[in-house]
């Protein structure tokens, strides 16, 4: 039987931490909550958890500030970050800090926990859970075959150079999480390989020319600015 995921919700509004916990509880999650970061440290200290809820506007100490504080100290739990800007510029900055995916204020319920699923998804294929090698992930009218390097369209096969399937598998296989240069160049052509890392933007833009409608404005495949790039995808059963 498979163990119910333990999730840890930051958040300085009561009202809110209350009723977040009141859903993903119904939801099947067993969660705790805190009020501020060093009841968080305390309870992250004491037991493993599987997820990371995170306000961003918080004091004493914010949300990024905290995001960043905990993978310096090697904590790799993913971590969710809501904030109630909407500006795209704090969700770059999240990511850069070290969140694994991004909820602005006012949000659906049932996209809180779609969100929370498919991060814990993601963590499974990181770790190697077997259960997940069919794993796929849903972009527009393309649906990708992790395990297969499978690239489908609607339904129908799409033919496609296997420089650009390196480059989208390393993209997909961590969706919604901004991945630099180097560490594409690294897992699409290989650590050895000696290209500049400019090869990998003319791939990207070869890729974008096969999976996105307009490349010069990409809705999939975005430019995360002094970073790389990420795929905005739904990981899917």
């Amino acid at each position: 039987m498979e163990r119910t995921a333990r999730i840890v919700v930051l958040d300085d509004e009561a009202e809110l931490r209350n009723m977040l916990q009141r859903f993903l509880s119904s939801n099947g999650f067993e969660v705790r909550v805190a009020p501020d970061s060093r009841r968080l440290d305390r309870f992250l200290e004491r037991e493993p958890f599987d997820l990371l809820i995170l306000d961003l506007m918080m004091e004493p100490e914010d949300g990024l500030s905290v995001c960043r504080r905990l993978r310096a100290q090697g904590q790799t739990l993913p971590i969710l970050m809501l904030t109630a800007k909407g500006d795209p510029l704090d969700k770059v900055i999240g990511l850069e800090m070290g969140a694994d995916d991004y909820l602005a204020k006012p949000f659906l319920p049932r996209e809180l926990v779609a969100r929370v699923n498919a991060l814990l998804r993601r963590q499974k294929i990181a770790s190697g859970d077997p259960s997940l090698v069919t794993q796929s992930i849903r972009f527009g009218p393309f649906t990708m075959n992790l395990a297969k390097q499978e690239l489908f369209r609607d339904g129908t096969l799409v033919e496609i150079h296997s420089a650009q399937m390196l480059l989208l598998h390393a993209l997909g296989s961590s969706p919604n999480r901004p991945v630099s240069r180097d560490n594409l160049l690294a897992r699409a052509r290989g650590r050895d390989h000696d290209a500049l890392d400019r090869s990998i933007d003319v791939q990207v833009l070869r890729l974008r020319q096969i999976v996105e409608d307009d490349p010069s404005k990409p809705r999939f495949i975005k430019t995360v600015w002094g970073v790389g790039y990420m795929l905005l995808a739904d990981v899917v059963a």
